[in-house]
């Protein structure tokens, strides 16, 4: 099937890139970049051995091009002039967004496949789910049925979550030996949660100095009391069949998980003298959450294995 990328020049763009290229049922029709239009898809050193030149395309241009699969990875607010654009011309296509544009679009599936692959069947207008979000879900949606009062989640992302347009989030010299809280409000994934999951809680995000990766330390309280080996129980029966997200009793590192394509959730803890838990996950911010669970959600909607293309093992 056809494929069009619009947005090839962020980072996360680029792992799309990656993937598209060794998926045995995809075909890469055109990558679009403004700032990059005009030169060779594959450069040295970037992994990418595509053929052809990235482009800079309109939304009118993207319509009339009529692929199969239309990935937008733009930055938040861009993509309904794409997505109008294509439903005129070519209603079928599918449209992955991997923007927040439509995380709250009733209309749009919202798609973290171990949790609502369920709901995939039909699906065209496919909503990626944020990268932090994916961290905090895949750690409380087994939690649920035991929710009591807000769950508190800390987030620590490398960098590259900042994208590539200079900001203080991703200037070394801001960076170096430091590590920088935001958003201590209101941040956007604090809400797509809560839409989700229909739960409260808090979410502090924090950028470091590392690159790549995300480490999310979750703390809930919980409407009874649990022991760890409940905790493992509960975890293994919610992911232990699931490929892409592994499971272990250490708190798992995010060097670790940098580069691969799985989620890693772990070293769940009971509260000694208190009804909660404290549950860590770790992912690759571009991959397992951004380019990954495109490609797993872009199978999934194709009819193809879920895993087709994606390493894993």
């Amino acid at each position: 099937m056809t494929l069009g990328l619009v947005g090839a020049r962020g980072y996360t763009g680029a792992e799309i890139l990656k993937l598209v290229q060794d998926h045995p049922h995809l075909e890469l029709s055109y990558a679009s970049s403004r700032e990059l239009a005009g030169q060779a898809i594959a450069q040295p050193d970037s992994g990418i051995s595509l053929p052809g030149e990235y482009e800079h395309l309109d939304p009118a241009d993207v319509a009339q091009r009529g692929v199969d699969i239309c990935v937008l990875a733009l930055p938040n607010g861009l993509s309904e002039p794409y997505v109008l654009a294509i439903e005129k011309a070519r209603p079928e296509t599918i449209i992955v967004d991997l923007s927040a544009d439509h995380r709250f679009d009733k209309n749009w599936y919202y798609a973290l496949p171990e949790l609502t692959r369920n709901m995939a069947a039909g699906q065209t207008r496919i909503s990626n789910p944020g990268c932090y979000a994916t961290a905090m879900q895949l750690a409380l949606a087994p939690l649920r049925p035991l929710l009591q009062g807000p769950a508190h989640c800390t987030g620590v992302s490398g960098y590259s979550g900042a994208g590539t347009k200079p900001s203080e989030k991703n200037d070394p010299d801001v960076l170096r030996e430091n590590l920088l809280p935001y958003a201590p409000s209101g941040h956007m994934h604090e809400g797509e949660v809560s839409h989700q999951l229909g739960i409260k809680l808090r979410f502090m995000p924090h950028v470091a100095s590392f690159f790549r990766g995300i480490s999310m330390t979750v703390c809930a309280e919980l409407s009874e009391p649990v022991s760890n080996a409940q905790l493992s129980e509960i975890y293994n029966k919610a992911y232990g069949n699931e490929p892409l997200v592994k499971l272990q009793e250490e708190i798992p590192n995010v060097r670790d998980n940098a580069n691969l394509h799985h989620a890693t959730v772990g070293g769940w803890t009971a509260g000694k003298n208190d009804q909660y838990a404290v549950v860590y996950v770790t992912l690759d911010n571009l991959l397992k959450g951004a380019a990954t669970q495109a490609i797993q959600n872009i199978n999934i909607a194709c009819g193809f294995d879920e895993l087709e293309g994606i390493p894993h093992g």
